[in-house]
C-alpha cells in the first residue's frame, strides 16, 4: 500500500499535536512532508526531530533563525512567512493537507492547496466562514475532496456515508452548551476569563474554548455546516446535549435519523478525515450506554447567547457578512482574553460590526480580505 502524503498546518495546536498521535499510531499508512507552526518554534523543532517532515514553516519570521540552527545537521527543508504557508502545500508529495490553523489565517493555505489539487482535511472551520462559496467553488472546479475534521460535521458526514443521493431534510449539531449553560445575561455579565476557560467536555486552545463558551463555535459551525453539506439556513438546528456523546444528527426526506456516537475524543475525527473511506482499528476508550443512562437533550438559547442567532443572521444576510462576523469575533475574543472589555461584550461588538461592515453580495478573493480588514478595525474602535 502507498503511503498517504499529509502536510499538517497548525501543527502545534491541539488539532495538530492529536494528528501526529493518528499518523505515529500507523507508521505504515503516512508519509508525514510538512509541519507548520505560526509561533511555537520550540515544539515546532521537537515535532520536526521526531518525525523528521520534508519541510518546516515557521509563520513568525522573527523565528526563523532560531528553527534553522536547531534543525541545521537535519535533512529538513526550513521556511518562514505566511507565503512560504502556501508554497509548501503545493509539494508533488502531499496528497492531503490538514488545515489546523487558528481563523482567518486559514483561508490563503487552503485555497493554495485546493489550487494545487491537494485533498483538505478540515479544522479550520473559518475558512468556509469566511470565504464559503469562493472554497466550494474552487474545491468543485478542481475535483477536490474536503473532508471535515471537526467533531460534529465528521459526524454528519459519517452519517452520510452510503446516502449521498439520499436529500437531507435536516441536521441537527450538537453543543454541549459550554460552562455557562443556563446562566442568565445577568450571570453572564459577571463572567470573568479564567471561567470562560474551562470547558466541562473538551481541551482545546484559548480562542476556541472562549467561542465555546460564547455558542459562537456552534454558530460557526452553522455557517461551515451549510457550505459542507450544501444547506439552507433552515435546514440546520442546533440543540444543547451536555454529555457530548451524540455528535450530531441527520434526518432524512423519509423521518428516518441517524446519529454518530461516541467518546469526546478528536483523534477519532481527525483519524476518519485522514484515511476515508477506510475506518482503521484504535485502541481509544470505548463507549458504554451503562456510564450514561441518561443522554439530555434541551435547546438552543439564541437570545442569551447572541452569538449563535448573529451566526444565522450572517447566513442570511449572505455575500460578506459571515467574513465581518468572524473578524469581529477574533478581535473580540483576543480583547476579552486581554481583559479589556466583558463576556457580552463580545457578541455586542460582533452585532455592531455585522451591521455597520458594508455588504458585498458577489464577493471576490480581494473582497473577502477586504471585508476582514474593515471589520477589524471597526471592532477595534
Amino acid at each position: 500500500m502507498q503511503k498517504k502524503g499529509v502536510a499538517i498546518l497548525g501543527s502545534t495546536g491541539s488539532i495538530g499535536t492529536q494528528a501526529l498521535e493518528v499518523i505515529q499510531a500507523y507508521p505504515d499508512r503516512f508519509d508525514l512532508q510538512v509541519l507548520t507552526a505560526q509561533s511555537n518554534a520550540e515544539l515546532l523543532i521537537e515535532q520536526a526531530k521526531k518525525f523528521q517532515p520534508n519541510a518546516v514553516v515557521i509563520g513568525d519570521e522573527a523565528k526563523y533563525q532560531e528553527v534553522k540552527d536547531a534543525l541545521f545537521s537535519e535533512d529538513i527543508h526550513v521556511y518562514a512567512g505566511a507565503q512560504a504557508l502556501c508554497q509548501v502545500v503545493e509539494f508533488q508529495e502531499i496528497a492531503v493537507v490538514l488545515t489546523a490553523l487558528v481563523g482567518y489565517a486559514g483561508l490563503k493555505p487552503t485555497l493554495a492547496a485546493i489550487e494545487a489539487g491537494k485533498d483538505i482535511a478540515l479544522a479550520n472551520k473559518e475558512t468556509l466562514v469566511v470565504a464559503g462559496e469562493l472554497v466550494t467553488e474552487r474545491a468543485r472546479a478542481k475535483g477536490v475532496n474536503i473532508y471535515p475534521v471537526d467533531s460534529e460535521h465528521s459526524a454528519i458526514f459519517q452519517c452520510l456515508v452510503g446516502e449521498f443521493h439520499n436529500p437531507v431534510e435536516k441536521i441537527y449539531l450538537t453543543a454541549s452548551g459550554g460552562p455557562f449553560r443556563g446562566y442568565t445575561r445577568e450571570q453572564l455579565e459577571q463572567v470573568a476569563k479564567a471561567q470562560a476557560l474551562k470547558h466541562p467536555n473538551w481541551s482545546m486552545g484559548a480562542k476556541i474554548t472562549i467561542d465555546s463558551a460564547t455558542m459562537m463555535n456552534k454558530g460557526l459551525e452553522v455557517i461551515e455546516a451549510k457550505w459542507l453539506f450544501g444547506l439552507k439556513s433552515e435546514q440546520i438546528d442546533v440543540i444543547v446535549h451536555p454529555q457530548s456523546v451524540v455528535h450530531s444528527l441527520v434526518q432524512f426526506e423519509d423521518g428516518s435519523m441517524k446519529a454518530q456516537m461516541g467518546l469526546p475524543d478528536m483523534k477519532l475525527p481527525i483519524q476518519f478525515a485522514l484515511t476515508y473511506p477506510d475506518r482503521l482499528k484504535t485502541n481509544f476508550p470505548r463507549f458504554n450506554f451503562l456510564d450514561y443512562p441518561q443522554l439530555t437533550f434541551e435547546p438552543a438559547d439564541k437570545e442569551t447567547f447572541r452569538n449563535l442567532q448573529l451566526a444565522y443572521d450572517a447566513l442570511d444576510r449572505k455575500g460578506t457578512a459571515a467574513c465581518a462576523l468572524n473578524a469581529a469575533n477574533e478581535i473580540s475574543v483576543q480583547l476579552f482574553l486581554e481583559e479589556k472589555i466583558g463576556f457580552l461584550d463580545i457578541a455586542r461588538i460582533n452585532e455592531k460590526v455585522l451591521l455597520e461592515t458594508p455588504l458585498i453580495s458577489n464577493p471576490s478573493y480581494e473582497d473577502y480580505v477586504e471585508t476582514d480588514r474593515i471589520a477589524r478595525l471597526l471592532a477595534k474602535h
